[in-house]
This record gives C-alpha cells, structure tokens and sequence, in this order.
C-alpha cells in the first residue's frame, strides 16, 4: 500500500479549534421522533424534513434545499465538500481528485468515495481519531446547513429544528467532553423561544449560541427585539457566535424584497456577472457580512448596553479586522457631535478588544505579522470537514514561517479559545505529529498530482461529434 508522508513537527501546547463543521445526518431526524413531544415533531416535520427516500431536504414545503450535509456515505464520481477534508486531504490531492471525476473512465468508484467521505464528520469516535492525526486537542463543532436554518418561516418549526439538532450535538459531544464541544442553533424566528433555548442548552453545558449577522428577513441584531436574547446570553455565559455563511437566498419567501445580506448582493452580482465558480466569492460573502456585523454592533454601543457578552467572530479569516477597527474609531470620532445614539464610553476598537475574538484559518499569515494588535483575539479554526479545511500542522508551519514567538502560536491556537469558552485545558495534548499514513493503491501519486495543477487539466474535450 502507498504511504502518505509528512514532515516530522512537534509542539508544546494544546490547541482548539474554535470553528470546524459536522455534517447533519439523515439519523438527526429519525432520532427526533423519540426525544420531541408529538407536537415538536409535527412542527419539525411540517418545516423541515429529510426525506430518507428521496435523500432531499424538504424546508418550507421546498425540496432539494440546503448544501446536502445529509447526504454522507460517499456517491460515485463525486467528492462530498463537507466532509472530505480529513487527515492529509491537502488541496493538491483534491484537485487530482476532482480531476480523475471529470472524466467516467477514471471517475471514483461508490467505494472510493465512500473512503474519502470521513465518518468523523458525523460520528464521534472516527472524529477524535482524526483530531489526532491533525494535531487537534480540542474543538467546537458547527452544522454545516447553518445557512438553512433562518429561512426556516415556521418559528415552532424552527424551535424544533434546534432542539433536535442541539440534543444530537451534545451527545456527539458526550463521547469526550474535554475535547468536544458544540456550539448551540438558536431559533431566531421567535425571541422568546431563542431565550428558553438558551437557557435550555446553557443546562448541557453548551459554550456558544450561533447567531446569522442578520437573519434570513433582514432582522440586525440591534433591533429591540432581541433584547431578550442577549440578556440571556448575559445571565447564562453563554457566547454570542457570530457565523456568516454565503446567504445563497433559495428560500426566501417569494416577493420579498425588502432586505438582503451583504453576502447575498455579493452572491446576486456574481451570478448575474457569468462568474464561473462560486467558490470564488466565498471570501468575500463571509467578511462582507463579518465586517457589517462588527461595525454595527460597535458603533450601535451593543457592547455598553449589554457588558457582560463575548462574542466570537467566526469563518470571516481576520486580516480584514484592523482596517475596520481602525475605521470606525476614526468614524466616531470625526461625527460624534453628530450622532443621535448615546455617546460612546470608549471607542469601538477598545469594545472589540474586550468583548471579541476572531477567528482565522492556518494559511492565514498575516496576523503572525501583527501579534500586537491580534494577541488577545485571535482563535484558530480549522474549517474541517469542509473542503478548505486543514490542520493544526499548516497553522503552526505558517506561524514558524513568520517567525512568530511560540507564546502568540499558544493564544493564537488554544489559549484565547478557551479563555473565551471558560474552558479547561485538556490534562493530555498531542505533542508530535504522525508522519505516515497508509493509503490504498488508488490514492493520487505524485506525478499526477503535479498533473492536475495545471489548469489544462481541468478542462475536459469531449469528443466532436460526427
């Protein structure tokens, strides 16, 4: 069998990863209908539904809607994007795979695909072998359909839909909980029942509830009606995860138009320009609405009305973060004899610091140039299972590159994580990297991986008919 080898590394410090994704499973819902009331499951079935059969997504009545995390197992000829970044799976052996599926004679098989679909994406034990290998020693697991979720119209619907998933989440997490957290979907739709979800997660031990920068009919957190909610949030510790997604808008109620995302404009001006690839603008959708989020809530004094809350800046990367920053200090100085809100009691960098951290992925590298401004708020996140995902190795490869003190790589990569989740360092860390893994004969060699970078290799002629 061929060996896959990496570079020997070791390190002295545990890390967590503070954003990595596990894939909603088909047996979410089937387990729902022994853990919700009958008329919990009515609501949940009447708003969103996996449909076993058909393998789709009902939501809203609408079939075929999500990104498909409920699909696992592997499908010949496709890679599965949420669940394939495991151990080793570096972009360069993606492409090659990608590549062979571009053509049915070298297209994966049902069983090699099955193989690249990494089991840890929805079940624990395989989850915290992985960790090992990817030099993970703590996480925080997000849903991958977390875009779905706001769009849910049905606010009972949603309410059941958060509890199912949360219930699921935290006995995923019961197979180690001082490696494994979750963080908690919140149903929005209805403050009040946002409120007795918090407090509901806040019993199981739950860190994080996840909150949309805005939600899926433009409500900005700002808005009075969600008072209730952050003092919630105040009274129980719970943190304020802010997570933007792509906002694709599939399921808006039809003629509504009174409010979009920043990420969804972005999305809309793509698609209607011809560009190619969504993946594309990814970067942007996520810092369009990240950097909206931090602006409104600083200038708005959301953390003077609300002191006790901290809040994590999620899947946005950071880079980003020191012109904003540094903009709405100068924003607020220059018009705040013009401002009808009340006066600030320190400027909106200083609120940040306090209150905020922000995550950012390993490949990252700037913020290792400025361990000043990041220090205290900065958090790792992996991105595993989805396809930009990697490990603890690429960030500490980055952070050594730039020279970076091993201090910073330890808060960079663990210590402000768990500061911020009021969490206990693990009593054992991983502290060598493994350096060999076995693969089967079919794995990418390195020829054609060198191959499949070219970008002819992504175009694949069809013969000319005759």
């Amino acid at each position: 069998m061929p060996t896959q080898k990496f570079d020997p590394m070791s390190k002295d410090f545990p890390t967590f990863d503070c954003d990595a994704h596990v894939c909603e499973p088909p047996w979410l819902w089937e387990r729902a209908r022994d853990y919700l009331t009958a008329q919990e499951l009515h609501d949940l079935h009447d708003s969103i539904w996996f449909d076993a059969e058909s393998k789709q997504l009902i939501v809203n009545g609408k079939a075929a809607a999500g990104l498909g995390s409920q699909r696992i197992g592997g499908t010949a000829g496709m890679v599965n994007v949420l669940s394939l970044a495991g151990p080793g799976l570096k972009h360069d052996i993606q492409r090659a795979l990608n590549v062979r599926n571009l053509d049915a004679k070298t297209a994966l098989t049902l069983e090699q695909a099955a193989y690249l679909d990494h089991k840890g994406a929805y079940e624990p034990k395989p989850r915290l072998r992985d960790m090992d290998v990817q030099g993970i020693d703590q996480v925080m697991i997000i849903p991958s359909d977390i875009d779905t979720y706001p769009w849910i119209q049905s606010a009972p619907g949603a309410q059941a839909m958060c509890k199912a998933y949360n219930d699921w989440a935290h006995e995923y997490c019961r197979e180690n909980p001082e490696r494994l957290y979750f963080a908690a979907l919140l149903p929005m739709q209805d403050p009040i029942f946002a409120v007795q979800e918090v407090y509901r997660v806040a019993e199981k031990g739950c860190r994080v509830g996840l909150v949309r920068p805005i939600d899926a009919m433009g409500n900005y957190p700002i808005q009075p009606k969600y008072e209730r909610v952050w003092r919630a949030m105040e009274e129980t510790g719970i943190v304020y995860g802010m997570h933007p997604f792509p906002a694709f808008g599939n399921l808006k109620p039809p003629g509504y138009t009174e409010q979009y995302s920043g990420a969804e404009l972005i999305s809309l001006a793509a698609s209607s320009s011809g560009l190619p690839h969504s993946f594309l603008i990814n970067v942007q959708d996520f810092q369009a609405e990240a950097s909206l989020w931090v602006a409104m809530v600083l200038i708005s004094g959301f953390f003077e009305r609300h002191p006790k809350i901290r809040a994590a800046v999620f899947e946005a990367s950071s880079t980003w973060l020191s012109f904003v920053l540094d903009e709405c200090d100068k924003a607020y100085l220059l018009y705040r004899n013009d401002r009808q809100l009340p006066p600030l009691k320190r400027l909106p960098s200083e609120s940040f610091f306090e209150h905020c951290v922000t995550g950012f992925e390993g490949d990252e590298a700037p913020p290792s140039r400025l361990p000043e401004f990041y220090e205290n708020i900065l958090a790792w996140s992996s991105d595993v299972y989805h396809h930009d995902g990697d490990d603890a190795w690429r960030a500490i490869d980055t952070m050594r590159r730039a020279e970076l003190p091993e201090r910073y790589q330890s808060k960079f990569l663990g210590d402000n994580a768990r500061k911020l989740y009021r969490i206990d360092r693990p009593g054992k860390f991983i502290r060598d990297r493994v350096t060999e893994i076995e693969r089967p004969d079919w794995w990418p060699k390195e020829d054609e991986i060198k191959k499949s970078l070219r970008p002819e290799a992504a175009l694949f002629h069809r013969p000319e008919s005759r």
